[in-house]
């Protein structure tokens, strides 16, 4: 059913704590001019509170802000004398502190000064929403629910909708649709229950790991080697994500679980640990404190020794038997082996999996619509590859349903109460037609609000299977590939990272012949989200070199310069889909395509010279010729000077905003907030270019660059870091060269070159730069550790 979209123009957070000003750095990275509300201040000005809120974000890590330049979208008010700023607000988030009563009082505040139109939602984390409702006017109550977005909220891709017995659907629709497009979320409906889904399992799982950990007398070290990537969670696993909560925080939700759901079988679990509760009293609340369940002295992790009282070194690694058994790829294998073993590490595991597994079922009917609704949550909320009900149902079913029901027999399970009938009569809660529901009792498919026909390619749960289209052409490194028949077609890299290889340069090329004898347009998009390229394959370049091959380094950089200038001049548009790491060469090639189409979190870098190289696909290149174009005849040094700046300094973007006032991507180019929209949104691009009647730029035959006299200046500014010690001597020597590339070589200031002249000097410094020991120590440290090497 289609409803009329929610438009917003302007949004208010009330409460300027760490979650509401981090809620309004998000709506202000979307350009949702935000009002951020806080009481008044005791002392200075009355905004003080929010001012200080909204100077923080601009300090934290990881960065809520995509831009500081977004800070001008966000105004503080206090609740004293701005109130009447609400009635030009379309939407109002309340994010104070969790209590009800405070909530309440703040609703019957703001009630005579929220618009007829205006949709009021709470962020809370597990309150009642039909309470929080009881206090507002009966006309406002079908545009209020619960609007619970996950900490950090500008990357955590969960956003829990929570409605009251009396929301308009329709204000849920248009909200979903807002959450989903404009700022990029993926949105679970929960019911009004204690904690909603994704807290109310995320924190029971914790609980059960504490539990575990004792029962097994696992040191906290020890439990998060085990809970973290070998399981498929985050490296924070247990009780470093406990630490990064904070301790404090963690105490209270588990008081609110004990507090609020006084009839779940698990009740008597709902208990802070007796050292968690030491360590809140000595003010060790975790990350924030710095020091809680670990700390750190110098560069030296520590973790707590319960037995000893004091922090130790944490070392702590699985046993050989359960790393092997880790190490097994199929699923049900490898559950087999966790409970047939006698090792505690695996009967640690066994039985955390064992009562998560217990508790998610038990729970599903009262808690979630569907049990996709759950694994969704679960892996948006708290990071984790898969949800409860995946894991359950990889490892097989029937089988871990049959364990779980011996083992709450047996008295080893945390709970008595049986297991759910329905659990007994499928094979699995994911099926092709879709996920469980208890409620139903069928397999419910996806929800059918149109804005999910714009995500081609959604997060696929365990059984789904994607569309993989129709492949017109492939070879070793790409596929070129069609969804339908609209004539646009998409390429997509094979290689690990989507690094670039001598397949994927002859691949592209052939591509792009294809597509000009037989499609209108073409796409670069690759399936994972966390690179669209890494760039060039550095291990395969240090081998040439040390191998004597230069010539066959030379080689291929050259037909790295002819595949940026096949994607530049095709007669097609190529547009590049961006989203996680575009990397040297990536950059390079996104640079070169018609049109850029990046998802927000698109970290975009000419990083070349953090292994002691210069960029030589075209890089360097295109930005001294954009800079010529935009100089219009006058001096093309500043904008030479900011770049070579960026370049030489090997910057990376936080964000496809700042991608954009670094110049690493163009000011036409589209940013898109749902990664998952970022091919529909390309395609679209795409097209549209194409009946446009797109053709591509002239080539650049008269290019002004700044010359000698601009080098000699970059120079000078380099010899003063390297004296100052801000440069090593082999910076100072990659810098130069990056700068003779860019100022077009030591010809005369206004002198005009073309473009190949510019890609001769790319690949002359490159190679001179290649064949330099400390440029190959440089490659081979970042190889084997992952990170730059300073020589």
């Amino acid at each position: 059913m289609n409803h009329p979209p929610l438009r917003i123009r302007k949004a208010a957070v009330l409460g300027a704590g760490v979650m509401g000003a981090q809620i309004a750095a998000h709506l202000a990275n979307a350009g949702v001019a935000t009002v951020l509300f806080d009481l008044p201040a005791r002392e200075g000005g009355k905004n003080g509170i929010v001012d200080k809120a909204i100077a923080n974000l601009g300090k934290l890590s990881p960065a809520p802000l995509a831009s500081k330049a977004v800070l001008a979208a966000i105004t503080p008010a206090n609740y004293e004398d701005d109130l009447a700023a609400l009635r030009g607000c379309d939407l109002i988030i309340e994010a104070i502190a969790e209590r009800l009563d405070w909530k309440l009082d703040l609703y019957a505040k703001i009630a005579p000064y929220v618009s007829d139109s205006a949709v009021v939602a709470s962020n809370t984390s597990g309150l009642s929403i039909n309470a929080l409702a009881s206090a507002l006017p009966a006309a406002m109550r079908p545009r209020f629910t619960g609007i619970h977005f996950f900490n950090p909220p500008r990357y955590m891709h969960l956003v829990e909708l929570t409605p009251d017995t009396e929301t308009d659907r329709g204000v849920l629709a248009g909200l979903e649709a807002f959450l989903t497009t404009t700022l990029g979320k993926g949105v679970v409906y929960a019911r009004d229950t204690p904690n909603f889904i994704g807290n109310r399992i995320g924190v029971f799982s914790i609980l059960a790991t504490m539990h575990h950990t004792a029962q097994f007398g696992l040191p906290f070290d020890l439990a998060d080697a085990l809970t973290g990537p070998a399981i498929g969670r985050p490296k924070s696993a247990t009780y470093r994500t406990a630490d990064v909560v904070g301790l404090d925080t963690m105490a209270h939700v588990i008081k609110t679980m004990a507090d609020t759901l006084a009839d779940d079988p698990w009740h008597g679990y709902f208990a802070a640990p007796a050292w968690l509760g030491a360590l809140i009293a000595k003010g060790a609340l975790g990350q924030k404190s710095g020091a809680g369940i670990y700390t750190k002295r110098g560069k030296d992790i520590l973790v707590l020794d319960l037995a000893s009282q004091d922090y130790v070194p944490s070392a702590a690694q699985p046993s050989p038997e359960v790393a092997a058994i880790l190490a097994i790829r199929n699923p049900v294998e490898q559950f087999g082996k966790l409970r047939a073993s006698t090792d505690p590490q695996a009967q640690f595991l066994w039985a955390m999996f064992r009562d998560l597994f217990h508790y998610s079922a038990y729970h599903l009917q009262s808690i979630a619509q569907t049990a996709r609704d759950v694994d969704l949550a679960i892996r948006w909320g708290y990071g984790w590859k898969l949800g409860p009900f995946e894991t359950w149902q990889a490892a097989g079913w029937r089988q871990i349903a049959q364990w779980i029901d011996e083992d709450i027999a047996a008295g080893k399970a945390m709970a008595k109460a049986p297991l759910p009938d329905w659990v007994g009569r499928i094979d699995g809660v994911h099926h092709a037609e879709g996920s469980w529901s208890p409620q139903s009792a069928r397999y419910e498919p996806r929800s059918s609000h149109p804005v999910y026909a714009r995500q081609l390619y959604p997060d696929a749960l365990l059984g789904e299977q994607p569309a993989s289209g129709t492949t017109l052409w492939e070879n070793e490194g790409v596929r070129l590939w069609t969804l339908g028949d609209d004539g646009v077609g998409i390429l997509s890299f094979k290689t690990k990272m989507n690094t670039v290889n001598d397949a994927v340069l002859d691949g592209i090329q052939h591509a792009i012949d294809y597509a000009e004898r037989n499609l209108k347009a073409v796409v670069i998009w690759q399936a994972s989200d966390k690179a669209f390229s890494a760039g060039a394959d550095l291990k395969g370049m240090l081998g040439f070199v040390q191998g004597g091959q230069v010539e066959r380094l030379e080689s291929m950089i050259a037909n790295f310069q002819r595949t940026s200038l096949c994607l530049k001049y095709s007669l097609v548009p190529v547009v590049a889909a961006v989203r996680g790491l575009a990397l040297g060469g990536g950059c390079e090639f996104q640079m070169h395509c018609a049109r850029t189409v990046a998802a927000l979190e698109s970290y975009i870098g000419l990083v070349e010279a953090g292994v002691g190289l210069l960029p030589a696909g075209g890089g360097l290149k295109e930005i001294a010729v954009r800079a010529a174009q935009r100089a219009h005849d006058e001096d093309v040094f500043p904008e030479i000077k900011r770049m070579f700046e960026v370049v030489a300094q090997a910057k990376t973007s936080g964000s496809a905003l700042e991608a954009k006032q670094l110049g690493l991507l163009r000011p036409d180019d589209v940013i898109v907030f749902n990664s998952f929209e970022l091919l529909y949104v390309a395609r679209q691009v795409a097209a549209a270019m194409a009946e446009a009647g797109y053709r591509p730029p002239l080539p650049a035959h008269a290019v002004g660059v700044a010359g000698d006299v601009g080098l000699a200046t970059l120079r000078m500014m380099l010899v003063n870091m390297r004296e100052g010690r801000f440069i090593s001597e082999h910076d100072e020597v990659i810098a130069t060269r990056i700068g003779d590339v860019l100022c077009g070589g030591r010809i005369e200031r206004g002198a005009q070159v073309d473009e190949q002249w510019l890609l001769d000097l790319e690949r002359r410094h490159f190679l001179e730069l290649a064949q330099m020991p400390k440029t190959q120590e440089r490659i081979a440290h970042t190889l084997a550790s992952g990170k730059p090497l300073r020589n």
